[in-house]
């Protein structure tokens, strides 16, 4: 029997979740509440937290902002929209205020209910954002004044008193600069692609035209006038050629009408002593085979087989351009890079320093006097004193890291927040590119959970009785940002990622460190370079608290004990604020995270200057002396 939730919201909230899958049509959403803003991404609508007390207040805005963004997923197609977004900022926000207003307004219209409800959340949102207190236009956003007007002329509905005082103050602007484009609305609300080619039209007579960019369409139509003008010349060709090829084709067809005959008949055969031959073994199978156990599953953890996960069925490994559309990453990626201007000098520097001392030990070892490769001009003395001395080449010898890998695994935990993360991806970014150009393949991997205190894991949990010892109870979110065999600048963008809100949220480490220690392991390079960057200890609330207050530090010692023995990836460790010496063997701590370039850098440069006989020792590679 059932035991009944502590949590006097769980009923509602599991009720609403049901509610937003109906009206998403999409029964396998993932529906999550959260302390970060809300928001929507491919398959999971994140909703805000509702205490124990449940206000009105609280009820009302996760039902409104559950219904726009149920509408979102149901009537937004990503394609079709990035299809026709413009490139500029401006143009941007004015395009997506309008299709999120055109989803409500179509959901509004099917669904009556919905309409209250996402009054609610506009008016909650107007009122956080000040719009009640606006007195000049150019104090407010055009971008949302667009979104209003269009709810409003679509559903006919009264807006909230800041939403509304914001339409209002560019109501006369827009409808000087933008008559008759909504004369016909009704014709447009249902195909979003009709719909997006009026807010185009619209935002270029608002004046933003400049950054609407190349029409697709345009650009279509003049491909599809090359490909028609080759297609002519082909067939110009080909036409003499038309009457031999029909009689080959004729004749082929009766030899391929024979062989397929045939294949019918022995396929016919085949099939029936197959099936002979099944039922002589059902019958020969002696009785004690029967009786023998199904293999065991295979552990969760390699390093502890003892450690317990109550549910694997929503973990994810993800590409980071999978969490988030184009545009959105170019735009993180700016913000990224504004944010980090200042630091960036320093970082680069830092980088340049480790490239020359790599450099210096690569040596440009050179083989001399052969007969091709480069010229050996510092022999050129030779030919000009003789002429009939021979020219001299030269080829440079392979350098001693081209052969290795380097993983940095970046904790994406809620505690590393602002300013940690931001420094964080610039520096992994940076050092990718330095590594790069030492010929050092470079992987970049993130790891947090999908959902703050469990997720579906918990929901599953707690519907299933609440067992003793579940385990791990929240569903693992591993990123791939970039890819070893990626080179850098194919994946710029993904860094920007780490400042969507909302990604980040609990950390477990051990989990996380031996998923990146078997993707290293499968790798075929020589020489495997691990180095993980976190602030802190694994915490998982929904995990902790069903668990041993260490059951997620244990396994991650575990972990790391399992990596130094084995010995296929050497391991070292940068903690920000939190001493991670004392998990593992090889680390530092920096008390300031304005200090993790230069940690970085000194960490990877200190393990490159290791003597290559000593550290083929270390790692169990026999090398010829």
């Amino acid at each position: 029997m059932k035991k009944p939730s502590d949590n006097p919201a769980d009923p509602f909230k599991k009720a609403l979740a049901d509610a937003t899958r109906v009206l998403a049509d999409d029964a396998e959403l993932t529906v999550t509440f959260s302390m970060d803003p809300a928001g929507l991404t491919n398959d999971t609508v994140r909703l805000p937290q509702v205490s124990r007390r449940m206000s009105k207040d609280e009820v009302l805005i996760a039902r409104g902002t559950a219904d726009a963004l149920a509408m979102r997923h149901k009537y937004h197609d990503g394609k079709t929209f990035n299809r026709y977004a413009p490139q500029g900022q401006m143009a941007y926000d004015i395009y997506d205020a309008l299709e999120t207003a055109r989803c409500e307004a179509v959901g509004a219209r099917t669904m009556p209910g919905t309409a209250s409800n996402i009054d609610a959340k506009i008016g909650n949102d107007a009122m956080r954002r000040g719009y009640d207190g606006i007195t000049k236009s150019e104090d407010a956003p055009l971008a949302q004044a667009m979104g209003y007007y269009l709810r409003h002329m679509a559903t006919g509905r009264e807006l909230p008193s800041g939403a509304a005082n914001v339409m209002e103050l560019w109501r006369d602007f827009i409808e000087q600069q933008t008559q008759g484009d909504f004369d016909d609305l009704d014709s447009f609300l249902d195909n979003q692609t009709t719909f997006a080619k009026l807010a185009r039209r619209v935002i270029e007579d608002l004046g933003y035209g400049d950054q609407l960019g190349d029409d697709p369409d345009e650009a279509d139509a003049d491909d599809e006038q090359t490909a028609e003008a080759d297609d002519q010349d082909d067939m110009d060709d080909n036409e003499g050629d038309q009457d031999q090829e029909q009689e080959e084709d004729n004749e082929a067809s009766a030899e391929n009408a024979q062989d397929e005959q045939q294949d019918m008949q022995e396929a016919s055969v085949s099939q029936d002593d197959a099936a002979a031959d099944e039922f002589n073994e059902e019958v020969e199978m002696p009785d004690d085979e029967a009786d023998i156990d199904p293999p065991q599953p295979a552990p969760i953890s390699d390093a502890d087989p003892n450690y317990v996960v109550y549910s694997t069925a929503n973990d994810e490994e993800i590409r980071a351009e999978d969490l988030a559309e184009p545009a959105e990453l170019e735009r993180l990626r700016a913000y990224l890079d504004q944010q980090l201007e200042p630091l960036k000098g320093a970082v680069s520097r830092l980088a340049n320093k480790l490239q020359r001392r790599l450099q210096a030990q690569q040596n440009r070892s050179w083989e001399f006097d052969l007969e091709e490769g480069i010229l050996d001009a510092g022999r050129l003395a030779r030919v000009v004193a003789n002429p009939t001395t021979p020219l001299s080449f030269k080829i440079e010898k392979d350098t001693e890291f081209r052969d290795t890998v380097v993983t940095l695994l970046l904790d994406n935990s809620g505690s590393m927040r602002g300013r940690p993360i931001s420094i964080a991806a610039i520096c992994a970014d940076v050092l990718a590119r330095t590594l790069e150009r030492c010929n050092v393949k470079v992987e970049i991997l993130g790891f947090t959970t999908r959902a703050w205190k469990g997720g579906t894991a918990r929901e599953a949990w707690l519907n299933a009785g609440r067992p003793q010892a579940p385990g791990r109870l929240n569903d693992l979110r591993h990123i791939i940002y970039k890819g070893a065999d990626v080179p850098m600048r194919r994946t710029k963008q993904n860094l920007g990622l780490m400042m969507k809100e909302g990604l980040l949220k609990e950390n477990i480490d051990g989990e996380a460190l031996e998923w990146a220690h078997r993707r290293m392991t499968a790798r075929p390079e020589v020489r495997k370079i691990l180095m993980v960057i976190s602030d802190g200890a694994p915490v998982d609330d929904s995990t902790l608290s069903v668990n041993p207050a260490n059951y997620l530090e244990k396994h991650l010692r575990d972990v790391i004990a399992m990596v130094e023995k084995r010995r296929q990836v050497e391991l070292l460790a940068i903690g920000i604020g939190h001493d991670v010496t004392r998990y593992y063997d090889r680390a530092v701590t920096i008390t300031d995270v304005e200090q993790l370039a230069g940690a970085m850098t000194e960490q990877l440069a200190a393990l490159f200057d290791s003597d290559p006989r000593a550290r083929a020792r270390v790692m169990g590679i026999r090398r010829a002396s």
